[in-house]
C-alpha cells in the first residue's frame, strides 16, 4: 500500500461555442442539448451555459471549443479551457 497510486476519475470533457468573452482570463461556452419533450414528444433545444477559465484569453466569441470538469476555481469557474477546436469566422 506504500506504493500504491490513487487515481483520479475521469474528467467530462464536453464541446461548446463561446457565447462571451468580456471577462479577464474567463469565458463563457454555451452547450446546447437535443432532448425530446416527456409528453408532446417534440424535440426541445436544452442550452447550459458554463463559467470556463481562459488564461491566456484565446478564445473569441463563436469559436468550437473543448472545456474539462475541474476543481472550483471560483464562484462560478469550474472547467477549464482543453484546446479551441474551430476559430470562429
Amino acid at each position: 500500500m506504500e506504493n500504491a497510486k490513487v487515481e483520479r476519475n475521469s474528467r467530462k470533457q464536453r464541446v461548446g461555442i463561446v457565447v462571451s468573452n468580456l471577462m479577464d482570463k474567463t469565458a463563457v461556452v454555451a452547450i446546447v442539448n437535443s432532448v425530446r419533450h416527456p409528453i408532446y414528444k417534440k424535440i426541445v433545444k436544452k442550452t447550459v451555459k458554463f463559467f470556463v477559465d481562459d488564461p491566456k484569453n484565446e478564445c473569441g466569441i463563436g469559436d468550437k471549443v473543448v472545456i474539462a470538469e475541474t476543481r472550483p476555481l471560483s464562484k462560478n469557474k469550474h472547467f477549464r479551457l482543453v484546446k479551441i477546436l474551430e476559430k470562429a469566422k
